[in-house]
């Protein structure tokens, strides 16, 4: 992360700033947060901290952020959510927290893909069945006219599949 409008002590604290929620150190961002640190502070690619300890299936840090109230739904410039994140990755305990604090289950990416999309495309039968209880739509349509169904089915995605396809 390199900024020329920050000096090198600022680029290196951001730089700790980022690792540790990278890296999950919910004491360290909880200290940080309480001394006026924005929680919704981005880096070069619009990731939050939220964002990235969601990510890494940090769920402290990440419980850590939304108590300071993190933005749940703030997307990165590849306009990918939290929930996004969390789904790909199978993170199921992840994806309950979020939805808990009012992540959108139907919210989507530029070229239209759900959270529910990314779980099924991934197999990730977990999160396909949470998002689903969450009230995710397994008909929507990205972009190019893809349903879950037809994305996890394109990528192999086999337990995903069957439970997509019903009994």
């Amino acid at each position: 992360m390199s900024d020329p409008s920050l000096d090198a002590d600022a680029q290196d604290f951001a730089a700790r700033v980022f690792d540790a929620a990278r890296q999950g150190d919910a004491d360290q961002l909880a200290g940080w947060l309480d001394q006026g640190l924005p929680v919704d502070l981005t880096n070069h690619r619009g990731d939050t901290l939220v964002m990235l300890a969601s990510y890494h299936g940090h769920l402290e840090a990440t419980r850590v952020l939304l108590a300071h109230d993190a933005d749940v739904e703030r997307h990165n410039d590849d306009g990918h959510s939290p929930l996004a994140g969390a789904a790909f990755k199978g993170h199921l305990a992840m994806l309950e927290l979020l939805l808990e604090h009012g992540a959108n289950a139907e919210s989507r990416s530029p070229d239209g893909k759900t959270p529910l999309m990314f779980a099924a495309m991934f197999d990730r039968l977990d999160a396909v069945k949470a998002l689903l209880i969450a009230g995710a739509d397994a008909e929507a349509e990205d972009a190019k006219g893809n349903t879950a169904l037809s994305l996890a089915t394109t990528m192999g995605a086999q337990k995903t599949s069957a439970h997509l396809n019903g009994p």
